[in-house]
Order: C-alpha cells, then structure tokens, then sequence
C-alpha cells in the first residue's frame, strides 16, 4: 500500500518548491515509505522489550531518536 501522491507533493511545496516532478513525489513517497517501515519495526520492538503488544507514542517518539 503506497501513500497517496498529494500529501507528499504537499510537503515537497511547503518546503519551498513551486514546480514538483511526479517522479520526485513518487521518490519522497517511497523513501518516506521505508522510513516508515524503519520507525515503526524499531517502535515495535521498543514496545516488546516492554513487555506490551500495543504500540504507544513513546515507542515512536523513542525509535526517532
């Protein structure tokens, strides 16, 4: 499941860009995509070593650290 391309060209205009490429949307969406998965393999296992199934905000905030 990918995330949808308008939210991502949104943060690529709001960065200051005024033309964005489909192709740099669709790159900031799968490197957004990985980094996604990274944080939330890291928050997953935060929550583990807890001794918890359910994934909390403090699992997170802790995996982008």
């Amino acid at each position: 499941m990918s995330l949808p391309n308008a939210p991502i060209e949104r943060i690529i205009r709001k960065a200051g860009a005024e033309r964005v490429s489909k192709e740099a949307v669709e790159e900031l969406r799968d490197a957004v995509e990985d980094l996604g998965k990274e944080v939330s393999a890291d928050a997953v296992k935060m929550a583990s070593h807890a001794e918890r199934n359910t994934v909390k905000e403090e699992d997170v905030d802790m995996a982008t650290q």
